[in-house]
């Protein structure tokens, strides 16, 4: 039996190469030899000779082909292409559709050339022989030419049919616009029309089987040949280097057994060996269906000639108008609806496939290029996350209607486009699309034929006028690609429209510089992570691995704050990526970090106990890399507990912008030229509740920084919780809407989109003084901690971030594909940075290595000075009263407030001065020195109880006065430099209480009070107090003197008006780390205010403050207590220390603190009772030993001695009094004991005459 070629009209490539080989082997790549060997070509005929009878056989593959690496890059221009871009390098396939390539056993022969050429003759080239009339010349056809008459000779045995279709193209042009458009701006590449078309004839064959059939003889008898796959071939047109251009038709093997993606990376495959010569022959045998292209040159509609062993060819014209439509204008074509046409026909072998089954299978293919389905799969398969464009029927309502309809799609985008945003890089959920009905075109009664239609857009991105195709793919660039953006919850309509004249405006790349930094930020935080991976095996860091964006992320707000001008830039920030921070951002030394992970540490540098490497501080210095300027950079310390230090870096913000005068109401500028930064994990932005209160405060006078740049770096994951599990809301950030910050949502994939975002928001944060969050979605590479395994909890995401390559590694792919940089450039950079890491590394291990000791009390570091003055001149406590009455006549006090500011005159000049009055003093002498007054907390400008009175109010208009503003002045009105800031809080604790600990972080020389409205209420603060207040110094050598004002004392009022839990703080002292005081006086708290002031100590005062021992007429003091005496840590009682009473006849000692010290006072003297003496302990700690000591010596009779307190016996001083007066007074306090309520769960009882009972069994016990 004879068989044709199995390569079909290939065959003349394969003789060419097999005529070069006997010629010389050499001159044929050697892949071919094994093949060429064996070859034996049919016998040598003329060109008109009849074609050998069809083969049975209908492929020389032996087996399934595996298809290659999908890589969507432009496709070469090709004869089975319509509309196909010109040639361009072919760009590496993204992973999402990434597959092997072929594999194959042995490898096949490849071409060596890339378009046909003649071989070099032996002898001279025959010469065409002239026409006996002179005029006319004759050839002899060879090679390929000779092939293709050869073929189409063939081809005449063929008895074939024709079906034709006419197929509207618009679904597949405005799909393929969508796709393209998203390939632009992430990865590269494009789909062309053969793509599309490609794939819906492999789909079709699918439902028609027998189209793929071919015919043949066997043993005489005609067979129908169905192959066990689909190989379509595709006509690759190639240009040779004498210009001739030839003809192959290569296929792509096994089309039914792909996806989209890993069809069109066979389909860029072959062609891209095509080009490069790199086809073997088994590409060109089994072709089992063809596609042919003649549109491209214009061609509408064709009949190909069908080769032996297909039974079919599909042609494709060309995409034009209907002919009629042609002379329309653009206009009127748009306005009709008319689209472009595609003619298909359907060649196929009569004898095997009949007329109905080939208009079916267009049919079907019809079908398919307008189908959802097919696109839908198409997009996903892309990674596309929107819906594609839908066919739908034209919508013959009138212009006008539309017009609002496009205008309602636009408002649509701006204010749902960003739940379509491409921002998740791990696309867990990748079998729906991110899309919303408001976002859909269809829903606003608008179609595809709508696209080309211009309609009003009312100045959207600057025009009156604009086609919907440009309004909508201006709409996605905006908000649908790698960045959603919320803001149109923002109230100020300035600020939305500013926003949208950024960010609905043409894309514009990094220049080339600037993406090779982002690189090189993107290797500092990868290659830093990798080293402390490889050197520290199992050591907990809290790794960056999976969001390292965020090192290029803030890199650029701090570049862009340097552009601004600013001074400082103050990060706060939990332990997730720390690290990686403090090395690439702030500049920490790498020899520090090493040496913290060698736990190699100097004992001579240690401070305190000291703790773990990822919650320590750093400082440093940025410098801009395309500027001139610089701007100081810092890290706050931070502990474990999430977000804790929110509020404690606006406070210490706020301190430094009210040093610099350039914050809210200062004297200078309002710039506030230091930025709060502040990181977040998405899981503890929406769960701890003091990320809604540090938020609350952002707008209010007493605490605003004019605004934070928030970043959440999302790692979808919280430990082990799903989102799912730790959030109500569709986003971690929506607590940040309350306060109306612009949220942007940032795929971490992209360090483009990311520092884009990151310096908008800088521009936004200087341009409106408000606070902008950044979510950055990206994953966590390992487990919470670097020796947790998440797969146990989250499998499906970890079977994805698995196999996921990092950031870094595919923007360099992106950037030397697109031939940014060189392979060896990105590979030097990277090689740079690890061999400085190596160096570092090396010579920390070098150092001198030194014991571990315990650590050491920081208790003496800070002492007070001896000899230290409180006391002050009585003029200028004169001149403090006269202040409370210079309002002016023309100011309306309140007539309940006026005769408390008289009042206050008075005991100015005349003493018995009241808590409220002594407490005003104080402030208003340091006010007079020139020092810094902050006094904040709920109602702390009238009082809790009435009785501050620090602002007054004008009765008619509301306009303020403040006195103590006068004595920041002197008498000859020069400024003394003092500044006194009181405000009232928000209803907070936790948050507030951070920020006056920031404050008083930021500026030590401040005077920083907080005060609880009631005592009790500090227990929602005590992240604060555990974590800061009185760990700080030992923990990172931060320093603060804040001062806690807490009412407290038992009065009847309930378990929660009643105490501020003074055992707390007691439990929490050790090292000297505070001063923790219940002043029983007037002028005693005067003095230990002044104290704390003027001692240049800083550590935080606790005190315990009166309620209504502010109006015990008895809790008065008189003026020379405040001009002549300073703060003592033990009070005697008056008969004592300053009167003539006997301590010899004192049998009883009763030592107490605070209000109680009255009650007992009183019963002395009713009872007459001088066996008895009341020695009050102003200072709980540090215990004042030597000066209680020196107290106890005078009694020498006394043998009975008693701790009284009101609070309950596990409550109050006594848990500590108990243990340690004997151990530290063994000789004068070894056999002490208690008299108080008995131990209680609550604080108090909640009954007032259960209380009257209970205090007075107190103090007969005191007197029994």
């Amino acid at each position: 039996m004879n068989s044709p070629s199995p390569f079909g009209q290939n065959e003349w490539l394969v003789e060419e190469m097999y005529r070069k080989f006997r010629e010389d082997p050499s001159s044929v790549d050697p892949s071919w030899h094994e093949f060429l060997v064996d070859y034996s070509p049919e016998p040598t005929t003329d060109a008109s000779s009849a074609p050998a009878r069809a083969n049975g056989s209908s492929t020389r593959s032996s087996g399934p082909v595996s298809p290659p690496e999908p890589a969507p890059a432009p496709p070469p221009k090709t004869a089975s292409s319509n509309g196909a871009a010109k040639a361009t390098p072919a760009q590496k396939a993204p992973e999402k559709l990434a597959a092997k390539a072929p594999e194959k056993k042995t490898e096949a022969a490849k071409t060596d050339v890339k378009a046909p050429e003649k071989a070099p003759e032996k002898k001279a080239p025959e010469k065409s022989a002239p026409n006996s009339d002179g005029g006319d010349e004759t050839q002899v056809l060879r090679g390929a030419a000779a092939a293709v008459v050869k073929n189409m000779s063939a081809s005449l045995d063929v008895p074939t049919a024709t079906s034709v279709r006419a197929i509207p193209a618009k679904a597949m042009i405005d799909n393929r616009i969508v796709i393209n458009n998203h390939l632009k701006r992430t990865r590269g590449g494009k789909i062309s029309f053969t793509h599309l078309l490609g794939y819906a004839i492999v789909q079709a064959v699918k439902k028609f089987p027998n189209m793929n059939r071919h015919f043949a003889e066997v043993d005489g008898k005609p067979n129908a040949i169905t192959p066990a796959h689909t190989n379509l071939g595709l006509a690759i047109d190639l240009q040779g280097k004498n210009g001739s251009r030839q003809l192959v038709v290569a296929s792509i093997k096994n089309c039914e057994t792909m996806r989209f993606g890993q069809f069109i990376a066979a389909y860029e495959d072959i062609v891209r060996r095509a080009r490069d010569g790199k086809l073997t022959a088994e590409d060109f045998a089994g072709v089992t269906i063809s596609l042919t292209n003649p549109g491209t040159i214009g061609t509408v509609h064709s009949v190909p000639r069908l080769m032996q062993g297909q039974g079919a060819i599909i042609g494709a014209g060309a995409m034009e108008y209907p002919a009629e439509f042609q002379g329309a204008s653009e206009e009127r074509i748009n306005e009709v609806g008319i689209g472009k046409l595609m003619t298909l026909t359907s060649t196929y072998d009569h004898r095997i496939i009949q007329g109905a089954e080939s208009g079916d299978f267009l049919r079907t293919i019809h079908q398919l290029l307008l189908d959802d389905e097919f696109y839908d799969e198409i997009f996903r398969e892309l990674g596309i996350p929107y819906e594609p464009v839908r066919w739908r029927i034209d919508n013959p309502d009138s212009i006008e209607d539309k017009n609002a309809r496009v205008i309602e799609l636009i408002a649509a985008y701006r204010n749902r486009g960003h739940l379509m945003a491409d921002i998740d890089p791990l696309r867990l959920d990748n079998t729906r699309f991110r899309s919303h009905p408001d976002l859909d075109v269809n829903t606003h009664g608008l179609t595809l034929w709508d696209l080309d239609r211009e309609f009003k857009v009312n100045g959207f991105a600057g025009k009156t006028h604009k086609k919907l195709r440009d309004v909508l793919g201006l709409l996605r660039d905006a908000y649908c690609r790698h960045v959603g953006v919320e803001y149109t919850h923002i109230l100020e309509p300035e600020q939305q429209q500013w926003l949208q004249e950024r960010i609905e405006v043409k894309h514009e790349k990094p220049t080339v510089a600037e993406q090779k930094y982002i690189l090189s930020k993107l290797n500092a935080a990868e290659a830093f992570e990798t080293f402390l991976q490889t050197k520290y095996v199992g050591q907990k860091r809290f790794s960056l691995e999976g969001a390292e964006t965020v090192i290029p992320m803030m890199d650029a707000a701090i570049d862009q704050a340097a552009e601004h001008g600013l001074h400082e830039v103050v990060i706060g920030m939990p332990h997730r990526g720390r690290l990686n921070v403090l090395a690439n951002i702030v500049g920490k030394p790498y020899s520090q970090i090493f040496t913290e992970f060698e736990g190699n540490l100097n004992p001579s540098q240690a401070h305190g106990s000291g703790d773990v490497k990822y919650h320590l501080g750093a400082s440093g210095t940025y410098l801009q890399m395309f500027g001139d300027n610089d701007i100081a950079v810092s890290l706050v310390a931070n502990p474990s507990h999430l977000e804790a230090v929110d509020p404690v870096l606006e406070g210490i913000v706020r301190a430094k912008q009210d040093m610099l005068d350039t914050g809210e109401e200062t004297n200078g500028s309002n710039d506030f030229t230091v930025v709060p930064m502040m990181l977040h994990g998405d899981a503890a932005f929406a769960g701890q509740g003091v990320v809604a209160e540090t938020l609350n405060l952002a707008l209010l006078r007493g605490y605003r920084t004019g605004g934070t740049i928030h970043i959440i770096v999302n790692n979808q994951i919280g430990f082990t919780t799903s989102p799912y599990d730790s959030r109500s809301s569709e986003y971690c950030t929506d607590v940040a809407k309350m306060i109306g910050a612009p949220i942007f949502h940032v795929n971490g994939d992209d360090p483009e989109a990311a520092v884009w975002v990151a310096k908008l928001a800088m521009d936004f944060r200087q341009k409106f003084k408000k606070d902008v969050v950044i979510d950055m979605l990206c994953y966590r590479r390992r487990g919470h901690n670097e020796g947790d395994d998440p797969s146990m909890t989250q499998p499906n995401m970890y079977d994805v971030i698995d196999t996921k390559r990092g950031v870094r590694k595919t923007y360099t792919e992106a950037l030397i594909g697109r031939g940014d940089i060189s392979m060896k450039e990105a590979e030097d950079a990277l090689r740079d940075y690890q061999g400085q890491l190596e160096r570092v590394f090396n010579e920390v291990r070098e150092l001198e290595k030194h014991a571990v000791e315990p650590s050491h009390s920081v208790e003496s570091d800070q002492m007070v000075p001896a000899g230290m003055t409180t006391a002050v001149d009585k003029s200028l406590l004169a001149r403090i009263g006269d202040a409370h009455l210079a309002f002016g006549e023309d100011f309306n006090v309140h007539p309940r407030v006026k005769p408390v500011l008289e009042k206050r005159r008075e005991m100015a000049y005349e003493g018995k001065v009241d808590w409220a009055f002594a407490e005003l003093l104080a402030l208003g002498t340091f006010l007079a020195e020139g020092k810094t007054i902050r006094l904040t907390g709920q109602d702390t400008r009238r009082g809790t109880f009435t009785q501050r009175h620090s602002v007054i109010i004008d009765r008619k208009t509301g306009k303020e006065f403040t006195p103590l503003d006068l004595l920041t002045v002197d008498s000859d009105g020069n400024p003394t430099g003092g500044r006194f800031m009181v405000y009232d809080s928000a209803l907070s604790e936790y948050a507030a209480v951070g920020f006056e600990y920031g404050y008083s972080v930021g500026n030590p020389k401040a005077l920083v009070l907080w005060e609880a409205q009631f005592g009790d209420f500090v227990n929602g603060a005590q992240s604060i107090i555990d974590e800061f207040i009185s760990s700080g110094e030992a923990k990172w050598g931060q320093l603060s003197d804040v001062v806690l004002l807490l009412p407290h004392g038992h009065e009847g009022q309930g378990p929660d008006h009643t105490s501020a839990r003074i055992e707390r703080f007691l439990l929490l002292w050790a090292e000297g780390s505070m001063t923790i005081a219940m002043p029983s006086t007037p002028a005693n708290y005067f003095h230990l205010l002044r104290r704390h002031g003027l001692d240049g100590i800083q550590r935080p005062l606790i005190v315990a403050t009166p309620k209504s021992m502010l109006r015990n007429k008895a809790a008065v003091s008189d003026l020379k207590d405040f001009t002549e005496q300073k703060f003592r840590s033990v009070l005697e009682e008056p008969t004592y220390d300053e009167g003539d009473g006997d301590r010899s006849k004192v049998t009883r000692i009763l030592l107490t603190s605070g209000k109680l010290y009255y009650e007992l006072a009183a019963r002395k003297t009713k009872d007459k009772r001088e066996d008895v003496a009341i020695v009050r302990v102003e200072q709980l700690a540090p215990l004042p030993r030597r000066r209680l000591a020196e107290t106890l010596d005078r009694y020498p009779n006394a043998k009975e001695k008693f701790w009284v307190q009101e609070e309950p016996a596990n409550q109050g001083a006594w848990p500590t009094m108990g243990l340690t007066l004997p151990e530290l007074l063994p000789d004068h306090l070894a056999g002490i004991k208690r008299i108080s309520r008995r131990a209680m769960s609550a604080p108090s009882s909640g009954s007032s005459k259960v209380h009257a009972v209970e205090q007075q069994e107190i103090i007969d016990e005191a007197f029994a």
